[in-house]
């Protein structure tokens, strides 16, 4: 466990980096950087905490980045234009905060000098449509330029090399982190699961994209936590990228939504709606590299995951 370290987390006001603040501020210093575009975390009692120190500003800002990042040890970079609706509908906007951003928070950890970890939060859309037990040696696979859901999974690829390149050439201890469609208590903005529940408790129908045959592994937050944390203080761990998720819930989109019905108990009916936009068709994650390096071992099964953030936000 994290202790004694001063952390920066950028777009740490989200749904990972909240989670995250929550779980290492009792024995760490941390300063969140963030323009507050998703927001779960200032109107928690994690706000208010001695330990944290909260900014807002832009990664895209050269000089707000190297200010906040003096004398910190660890660097969690987080901040992104993120959901697949949302950089559809903004691709100019999510490549350059994602590409300006990240180089900006890389050139600012070199210049800082004494950065112990530096972990850069990438995808598993750079998969592409296809992704069947994929690890981090396989091929990535795009979709045709021109596509907008694509900006997103491009700029993060870019992002992973200049990660790389930063550690090879100067000697920045960078980790580049995959994760697989993560969720649990919390969660912010888009998101399947999110919008299930959501519409579940309400006794809305729950609506699936097409026929529902999308195949997904889904990650517990607290499992994806603790991977996270692994790649921050793991000594064998700078230099490489690592996908994180949890292969053995591996579900249908159709037969996700229709647990959460059950699960919740809800009134609402499981509807069709016609998407006719690229979708992501199969993603099941390889984690052998995470589980032999580090350690990584998911231990939270979908519906235990499920129930659990039913639990919360039925009581928020």
């Amino acid at each position: 466990m994290l202790k004694n370290s001063n952390i920066l987390i950028s777009g740490g006001a989200g749904f990972i980096g909240s989670r995250f603040v929550k779980r290492i501020i009792e024995h760490n210093k941390i300063t969140v950087f963030d323009n507050l575009h998703r927001d779960a975390l200032t109107k928690t009692d994690l706000f208010n905490h001695p330990n944290l120190t909260f900014v807002q500003g832009d990664v895209r800002d050269l000089n707000g980045v190297k200010e906040v990042m003096k004398n910190k040890t660890h660097v969690l970079h987080l901040a992104a234009i993120a959901g697949v609706d949302t950089v559809m509908n903004n691709p100019l906007l999510t490549m350059e905060v994602i590409m300006k951003g990240t180089f900006n928070m890389l050139e600012a950890a070199v210049d800082q000098k004494g950065i112990e970890r530096f972990v850069d939060i990438s995808t598993s859309e750079v998969f592409g449509s296809y992704a069947f037990r994929v690890n981090e040696q396989d091929i990535t696979s795009l979709g045709a330029v021109g596509q907008a859901r694509w900006t997103y999974a491009v700029s993060k690829l870019a992002t992973e090399h200049l990660a790389h390149v930063m550690y090879y050439q100067k000697k920045l201890p960078t980790v580049s982190i995959r994760p697989f469609n993560i969720f649990g208590p919390g969660q912010v903005g888009e998101g399947a699961i999110h919008h299930f529940i959501v519409q579940a408790l309400h006794d809305k129908d729950v609506t699936v994209h097409n026929e529902g045959d999308q195949i997904r592994a889904w990650c517990y937050i607290e499992d994806f936590m603790n991977g996270l944390e692994l790649c921050l203080e793991h000594e064998n761990a700078p230099g490489k990228t690592f996908n994180i998720g949890n292969p053995r819930t591996a579900i249908t989109v159709y037969n996700l939504a229709a647990l959460i019905l059950k699960l919740t108990n809800s009134k609402g009916k499981l509807l069709h709606v016609d998407w006719p936009h690229t979708d992501v068709e199969l993603r099941i994650p390889d984690i052998t590299n995470a589980k032999n390096t580090l350690g990584y071992k998911p231990l939270v099964d979908l519906e235990e995951g499920l129930l659990k953030t039913i639990e919360w936000y039925k009581n928020n």
